[in-house]
């Protein structure tokens, strides 16, 4: 069939295309693309190490995709929140982030040189900072630029923009210099995002990370010559200049970002996972550990691909920051993530696998499903804690996934669970990033409770749905900018559920989830005493123990023509002892959720209730014959948001084996504590900004 004229200029147009860009030296890497591509990047930087110095010429086309004309634009100048201590993010952060403390000697910006148009008109008067967010005047995170003309929809505004940025040393909130290593990150003027009517460009705050729209990057990068330069998407030329610089040059399709970085000082080490090719760059005095940092890339790489879907980039970079420059660590861009500086770090102690596990991980929640982390952080950070505490799980077994070594052995989800029920009830998830009771509580919100809620979900719908879950999610959404909305929607119709009432508490409320056994009680069902309400001969003498024990009813004798024998009941109860046990249960929390309970009798047998968890209390009684020894609410812990899993169970048992249970647990916890502060401390810096 022949094709429509429409198509046949398309495809002639695409070879054309095609073909001028593999002329030019520019790899293909995508025929189709992948995304809209509405903001294109043509970036030409030059280092200056010396003076931390960015020289950069930038032309960007953004194409106009709203149904009507747009008469400005807005641009994130992220650096700028480190140009002095009146920023937005220095009066947030107090001048720390990470551990790393940012002083004037150290301070950051970027200025815009000049900004034109295609027609060669000077912008820059048209432009003014603003503050969307808290109206702080001092800050200038954001440039507003009055266009002298409205843009039609569906065409392309073309901007030439020279700037100088100066990298903040030592790094910063993941972008910064130190000596002789350098991590480019949020450098370069970068248009927000326009949708539903509006631009959504928000300031740079100490707890939020960043948003854009995906596009084409070309980006070429001179250092001085002897530096090894990763960044993101592929390097296709190198060129080595006159004046002592080389020039990388680099490519990315269907990216929303671009990092970079540098240092003379970095040893390579490349794999492949699957169709994936690897760069490691590792720090010289870290040359002992780059084979972890290698294997932990190919173990995430191969993982993800198996259990969401395939990552369509043929590459991955993981930089190792230098030491003194641990606020580039932990830090995630498109096939470009940075890992985390250890030193000597035992094998049993799985922090630096965690890392660069996690911050591939963001590749797919952060890059690919492009959310908005200024707005709701958790579709990302919250996706990516569950997707972690599961590759450690699967990699290194539930039990001492984080660490194993001299008979210490902690989960991941533990170490979760204990940053989040430290204050679990201030804020609810759902909320821009900062306006969060406190850092940690952003953390709290964003990383370990929905990870927490994404586990405790995958418990009440089964794994392989929850696993069908978010691979649909990955593959309907990926290249878009998806709402929570969207993903309860998908939740609903793949667990073939209304699942409103769950994330309507998880995510919009502050509601805490504490269920617990109050008490528990067995009596022994003593021989009837007194008047007897029954003739001697009558059907109706009671069911026999044997009848209560089965959980039954006595047989109606009379209606089969039989005569019961009146002393059969009180003779089996001889033979047999009954006893009547009671727990009750409660709901200590807001957060309501159906509940399993499991009651344990000295003869061994197990008795399974449920309860919906809706009333404040609930009283179950069974009658058998055997002492009820212990209840417990949620016995196999499939309920992750429990706030207070030390009341959860109750026992009847007079020995001493509650209480020892209780101090080992103390000591345990003390023994963790006190062994591992270098350990907490990373997860206490790092959380934040995984």
């Amino acid at each position: 069939m022949a094709l429509p004229r429409t198509a046949c200029r398309m495809f002639c147009l695409s070879v054309v295309l095609i073909t001028l860009r593999t002329a030019a030296g520019q790899p293909v890497l995508f025929p189709e693309p992948k995304s809209p591509r509405i903001a294109n990047y043509d970036i030409d930087v030059r280092l200056d190490t010396e003076a931390r110095l960015l020289h950069g010429r930038q032309v960007l086309r953004w194409r106009n995709t709203a149904s009507h004309a747009v008469e400005e634009l807005q641009f994130h100048l992220y650096l700028n929140g480190f140009r002095n201590d009146q920023s937005t993010f220095m009066l947030e952060s107090g001048g720390r982030h990470r551990g790393e403390k940012l002083d004037e000697k150290g301070w950051g910006n970027i200025q815009i040189d000049s900004l034109t148009n295609a027609a060669g008109e000077e912008l820059l008067p048209m432009t003014s900072f603003i503050q969307p967010d808290d109206g702080n005047i001092n800050d200038k995170t954001v440039l507003r630029l009055l266009l002298p003309r409205p843009l039609p929809p569906g065409e392309t505004i073309t901007l030439h923009f020279a700037f100088t940025a100066k990298l903040p040393e030592p790094p910063m909130a993941r972008t910064g210099i130190r000596k002789e290593f350098v991590m480019a990150g949020q450098w370069f003027p970068k248009i927000g995002v326009y949708e539903e009517g509006a631009w959504n460009c928000h300031q740079f705050h100490a707890n939020s990370e960043f948003y854009a729209d995906f596009g084409v990057y070309n980006v070429d990068i001179t250092v001085p010559r002897g530096h090894i330069v990763g960044a993101t998407g592929i390097c296709y030329a190198t060129v080595d200049n006159s004046d002592s610089t080389t020039t990388h040059r680099f490519h990315a399709e269907d990216v929303h970002d671009f990092a970079w970085t540098a240092s003379s000082d970095f040893i390579v080490l490349n794999g492949k996972s699957q169709d994936v090719e690897i760069r490691t760059l590792i720090q010289k005095d870290h040359a002992s550990m780059g084979a972890r940092y290698l294997k932990a890339a190919e173990i995430a790489v191969a993982w993800f691909q198996d259990q969401y879907g395939d990552y369509p980039y043929p590459n991955l970079t993981v930089v190792d920051p230098r030491r003194g420059a641990s606020g580039a660590g932990g830090m995630e861009y498109p096939t470009l993530i940075t890992a985390w500086g250890a030193y000597g770090l035992p094998e049993g102690v799985r922090a630096l696998e965690m890392v660069i596990m996690h911050e591939f991980g963001h590749n797919y929640w952060y890059h690919l499903v492009a959310s908005n982390e200024f707005e709701e952080a958790w579709l990302d950070e919250g996706i990516n804690t569950f997707s972690e505490m599961q590759i450690l799980a699967d990699t290194y077994g539930e039990a001492g996934s984080m660490i194993d070594l001299w008979g210490l052995r902690i989960s991941d989800t533990p170490i979760q669970r204990m940053s989040y029920i430290a204050q679990p009830g201030l804020d609810p998830v759902l909320q821009p990033a900062w306006k969060y009771y406190s850092g940690n509580n952003y953390a709290s919100m964003s990383y370990n409770k929905p990870g927490l809620m994404l586990l405790t979900l995958q418990n009440l719908v089964g794994h392989e749905t929850m696993n069908r879950i978010l691979r649909t999610w990955f593959e309907r959404w990926q290249f878009k900018h998806p709402r929570s909305t969207d993903f309860i929607a998908i939740a609903n119709e793949i667990s073939g559920q209304n699942l409103d009432w769950f994330f309507d508490q998880a995510l919009r409320s502050t509601a805490v989830l504490d269920y617990s056994v109050s008490e528990i009680g067995s009596r022994e069902v003593k021989k009837a005493s007194g008047f007897d309400f029954f003739p001697a001969d009558s059907a109706a003498a009671g069911p026999s123990a044997d009848t209560l024990a089965a959980g039954g009813s006595a047989p109606d004798t009379a209606a089969m023509g039989e005569k019961a024998d009146p002393d059969s009941g009180q003779k089996a109860a001889q033979e047999k002892k009954l006893y009547t046990s009671t727990v009750k249960v409660r709901r200590l929390g807001e957060f309501v959720f159906p509940v399993e309970l499991q009651m344990i009798f000295a003869d061994g047998d197990t008795v399974n209730e449920k309860w919906d968890g809706v009333e404040r209390w609930h009283k179950f009684s069974v009658t058998r014959p055997a002492r009820l020894l212990s209840a417990a609410i949620d016995p196999e812990d499939k309920i992750l948001l429990d706030v207070q899993l030390t009341n959860n169970s109750r026992t009847l048992e007079s020995s001493s084996r509650g209480i020892n249970k209780l101090t080992a647990r103390i000591l345990f916890w003390s023994q963790f504590i006190m062994d591992m502060p270098g350990v907490l401390n990373l997860f206490t810096a790092f959380s934040p900004n995984l």
